[in-house]
């Protein structure tokens, strides 16, 4: 049998090693895997069912919060699996917008009147900022539901909708599963689309895919080739890796970026300074992050305000 080129990958025997410039931002995996949908490119596999990680306690959260003061923490982000399957929450929130900034990355679908109108109120009561990230994955019910599930579209609309209604501009975020020449249309589709819907200002974020999880049997996942080594790096801007400003924490401690909860190279240690420590860039997801930057940051390459 011919050997193709995407067969063939050097053997690695030094992987790059990223340091951690700074602290500045710090995740929270606050509803774990767990999640009340389960879409079909989930690079984490989350679903209603995946208990690899748990939901964090607000104790949990607030004794890493405390911990980011003295590391310089200058923002939050909070991710799942679905942030708002957590009660706790909206109190979460609330004690973390006393000390910065604060990100919530969801798919929109629990966001009713009551919680859209808390979120506003303790946005209203800090100095700090509140930003909204919602997940779609298509400007119809036909391309979105294909891949995150019968009727999540609507509801997921309606979601959006509820929260420009109370004074936040949600992002959209995109993960990118159409072919190159539909970039235009896909965007505009989005814009009509978002517009029609209610939401007058749309911000758009568009993401590459990650060949993790789910979306190994929906496309595939890396070839061997995928991988960071130290060639690449020459003269390039470390600040594009997530890994080098950012940690998550996690019900069962501190891993390195969101995008590598599973992978067993990924966990740092059990509090925020055992893990500011240098990370090896030897997952083949990294390699994602080096072509595109840091994805997981709401104002990476690929975002725009339509």
């Amino acid at each position: 049998m011919q050997t193709t080129p995407l067969d063939i990958a050097a053997p690695v025997t030094e992987y790059p090693e990223l340091h951690l410039d700074a602290l500045d931002n710090l995740w929270f995996q606050v509803s774990g895997t767990l999640c009340n949908i389960a879409c079909d490119h989930c690079f984490i596999s989350c679903s209603p069912r995946n208990h690899s990680f748990e939901f964090m306690t607000l104790d949990q959260v607030e004794a890493y919060l405390q911990e980011s003061v003295d590391l310089g923490v200058k923002e939050y982000y909070f991710t799942g699996g679905e942030p708002f399957m957590n009660r706790q929450i909206l109190e979460i929130l609330e004690r973390t917008l006393e000390f910065g900034p604060a990100t919530v990355l969801t798919n929109g679908m629990l966001v009713k009147e009551k919680t859209a109108k808390r979120l506003e109120e303790i946005e209203a009561a800090s100095p700090y900022s509140l930003e909204i990230r919602v997940s779609m994955d298509g400007y119809t019910e036909e391309m979105n539901d294909a891949i995150r599930g019968k009727g999540v579209f609507k509801k997921a609309m309606a979601g959006t909708k509820l929260l420009y209604e109370h004074g936040f501009l949600p992002i959209i975020t995109v993960t990118k599963t159409w072919e190159d020449h539909k970039d235009e249309e896909v965007m505009n589709g989005f814009t009509r689309v978002l517009k029609e819907h209610g939401y007058g200002r749309p911000r758009l974020k568009i993401l590459p895919s990650l060949k993790l999880g789910k979306e190994i049997a929906r496309t595939r996942g890396y070839h061997k080739y995928e991988m960071v080594t130290h060639e690449m790096l020459a003269e390039f801007d470390y600040s594009q890796f997530i890994c080098s400003n950012s940690r998550v924490a996690t019900n069962r401690g501190v891993v390195v970026c969101p995008i590598l909860l599973e992978a067993e190279s990924a966990y740092m240690g059990e509090t925020l300074k055992e893990a500011t420590k240098s990370y090896e860039l030897q997952e083949q997801a990294c390699y994602t992050c080096y072509l595109y930057g840091s994805i997981c940051s709401n104002f990476s390459s690929g975002g725009t305000d339509a």
